[in-house]
């Protein structure tokens, strides 16, 4: 089912009701990064030129609805939207109000209005159709461009695509595009690179690449669970003595399906976990009492390196070690470099997502030249393990219904 874009749309004079992801992180008041804004602004520049009247919803972290905390107003969020925009941001103080439809309507051509905290109304959460009709009364064209809160669903992803013409926004195509090219329609050789501190956490998503994809490398606490489950000592090193069935589990659908499961040949241990800690590298299956493996060794990154190379399909979730405190984000730096060597060569195509993946990328320095990073979280991750997005299954039913 192809689901329409607002960009086909003739938006002159009409008013999108867009639902964006402006969660941004904040610190003593002021916005630690702006990329959220940057990137959904990048695509309401174009529409607010063709002559949109944009009215923006987002939420804002968790607040209790029954309790008015100006530390949530959204309305902090202005400065940083007007400058990525390019335009004045107007803001309505309540998120679904007569008066907030009033503001709506008096919007010019090439005018933005943002509406406070969607959380601030308690029918948000609970997808109370209620509160979805008084959203739909601030538009003309309802636009889902918040890929990331796609996984939830809430009145204003899911209940109120069902009240009034819809489209996606350029956001949410290119993510959509994306990590369909990378799952469903894989170039091969296709490889995902999955790390991160537990099995327990991943078991969907592994069970579900190991089907679709050629090869998948384990790194992190994760290798450390299955290494353990081929009866390798893991003195101090983080691990799940529980997860030895569901490792097996895997194996067997890698096993059935075809995906070779690449694991660290070696490790660098340490007895402490703290930046310039005194470290060697052991064969992985050596790990001596007292001690923590906290990253992959040169072999296994030579390994890791050598299945990428092959590979015209990079998807990547998770650090190879204990990437925040130097030396252990050596191989995942190394690694990420690697990648993005392939993607600017023009030889692989590079999709990586989650919150401490991100992270790793920025801090090897190569986010930029991945061929797409995710700024989502549990919509990523619902999407690595094949779960419906209830906020894309709400564009997809009314595109069928239309």
């Amino acid at each position: 089912m192809t689901i329409p874009c607002i960009t086909d749309f003739d938006v002159s004079g009409q008013r999108l009701l867009v639902r964006a992801d402006l969660n941004v992180p904040m610190r003593d008041g002021k916005i630690t990064d702006t990329s959220r804004i940057d990137r959904f602004a990048k695509g309401m520049r174009p529409l607010l030129e063709r002559g949109a009247r944009l009215v923006i919803l987002t939420h804002f972290g968790r607040p209790d609805p029954m309790v008015a905390d100006p530390a949530f107003s959204v309305d902090k969020l202005r400065p940083a939207l007007a400058r990525a925009l390019g335009q004045t941001v107007r803001f309505s103080d309540v998120c679904a109000d007569t008066s907030a439809v009033i503001l709506s309507k008096q919007l010019e051509n090439g005018q933005v209005l943002l509406c406070e905290n969607l959380r601030m109304n308690p029918g948000e959460t609970t997808n109370d159709p209620g509160f979805a009709a008084q959203l739909a009364q601030l538009g003309d064209i309802y636009v889902n461009d918040a890929f990331s809160c796609a996984h939830r669903a809430h009145a204003s992803t899911e209940a109120v695509a069902k009240l009034m013409p819809f489209a996606a926004g350029p956001l949410m195509i290119e993510e959509i595009d994306a990590l369909t090219a990378a799952l469903e329609a894989p170039k091969r050789p296709s490889v995902a690179i999955v790390g991160g501190a537990k099995v327990s956490s991943k078991i969907d998503v592994l069970k579900n690449l190991v089907q679709k994809l050629d090869a998948v490398i384990i790194g992190g606490g994760m290798a450390n669970t299955f290494l353990f489950a081929d009866g390798a000592p893991m003195g101090n090193s983080l691990h799940e003595a529980d997860q030895v069935a569901t490792v097996k589990e895997i194996r067997l659908l890698a096993d059935l399906y075809g995906c070779e499961v690449h694991l660290p040949r070696d490790v660098v241990i340490a007895r402490e976990f703290r930046k310039g800690a005194r470290s060697r590298v052991i064969e992985a299956h050596k790990c001596p009492e007292g001690f923590m493996i906290l990253d992959a060794g040169p072999q296994a990154l030579a390994s890791f390196q050598g299945v990428l190379a092959g590979a015209e399909t990079i998807l990547w979730n998770g650090p190879l070690g204990a990437f925040e405190v130097p030396p252990f984000d050596h191989s995942t730096n190394m690694l990420a470099r690697g990648a993005a060597d392939l993607t600017r060569q023009g030889l692989a195509v590079t999709i990586a997502g989650g919150g401490d993946t991100v992270a790793a990328l920025n801090g090897a320095g190569v986010a930029q030249d991945f061929t797409y990073v995710s700024t989502a979280g549990g919509a990523f991750l619902e999407w690595l393990e094949g779960k419906p997005l209830p906020g894309i299954a709400a564009l997809m039913r009314a595109a069928k219904a239309a």
